[in-house]
């Protein structure tokens, strides 16, 4: 029997794609633009990537035992 990954499993992996996303978000402002990403625009990239992780990983199962 297969269940769905439990609400911890998938907020942990949600929280670090927010975290990937936003860091590589404000890394490539730097690097193209020369000066910081605004938090704000960083949070919100980051936001916006967990709409989809959080539905992908509320579809997935884990592999049977």
């Amino acid at each position: 029997m297969s269940l769905l990954l439990p609400f911890w499993q998938r907020i942990l992996l949600t929280i670090a794609a927010i975290l990937l996303v936003s860091y590589l978000a404000g890394w490539l402002w730097q690097t193209a633009l020369g000066f910081a990403m605004p938090s704000y625009a960083a949070g919100a990239v980051g936001g916006l990537a967990a709409l989809p992780v959080w539905d992908f990983l509320k579809r997935i199962r884990p592999a049977d035992r």
